[in-house]
């Protein structure tokens, strides 16, 4: 993700987290916070630089044309995103698929797609349906699948605290919406085959 960063969004966004370290009562003048508030700048810039990316035109930056109508799964895809309702993070896997219409995109790009998505305040259901809507609109294929498991650090470290729970969601279109298609594509994600 882009790490070019505004240096004026930079020293706003680290007055006001030296205020919240204040406000929750440490001391922001401590030596060991002097540079947390632009550390965590930084750092809540590069978790959101998703805003900065068209994932529509990632996609579009890689198309090639091939006699290809079977089943292309990236699976196992590491992501990290922000919660927007309590700005914690959440993480897990996505598992992406679609069946070409004579169109295939380079695999590395729909991993871009995964991190420009959730790379922004997100919940995991929106963060699902929108790999799945992007690489229908960029590609046309005969279908998508998208997949994703993840944890949530708003459910693992504060009001229910739930350590083991995992969240799940799915969402297709065109032939994933066939039982038949539907279960091969769960089979292969669900399979240990390297």
């Amino acid at each position: 993700m882009p790490e070019n960063f505004n240096q004026e969004e930079i020293d706003e966004l680290a007055a006001n987290y030296k205020k919240i370290i204040s406000l929750i009562g440490e001391d922001a003048e401590r030596e060991g916070l002097l540079k947390t508030p632009e550390r965590v700048a930084k750092a809540i810039k590069s978790m959101t630089s998703g805003y900065l990316l068209d994932p529509v035109e990632i996609v579009r930056s890689a198309l090639f044309h091939e006699n290809h109508h079977e089943m292309v799964i990236v699976k196992d895809i590491e992501l990290y995103s922000m919660c927007e309702h309590h700005m914690l993070p959440f993480f897990g896997k996505a598992h992406v698929a679609y069946i070409p219409n004579k169109t295939i995109t380079g695999l590395s790009k729909i991993a871009r797609v995964v991190d420009a998505f959730s790379h922004r305040l997100q919940v995991q259901e929106r963060l699902t349906m929108q790999i799945r809507d992007c690489l229908q609109e960029a590609l046309d294929p005969q279908g998508v699948a998208v997949v994703i498991e993840a944890k949530h650090m708003c459910m693992m470290m504060r009001g229910v605290q739930k350590q083991n729970s995992i969240t799940t969601t799915s969402a297709f279109t065109g032939q994933f919406e066939h039982e038949a298609t539907r279960s091969e594509f769960i089979r292969l994600i669900s399979a240990d085959l390297m």
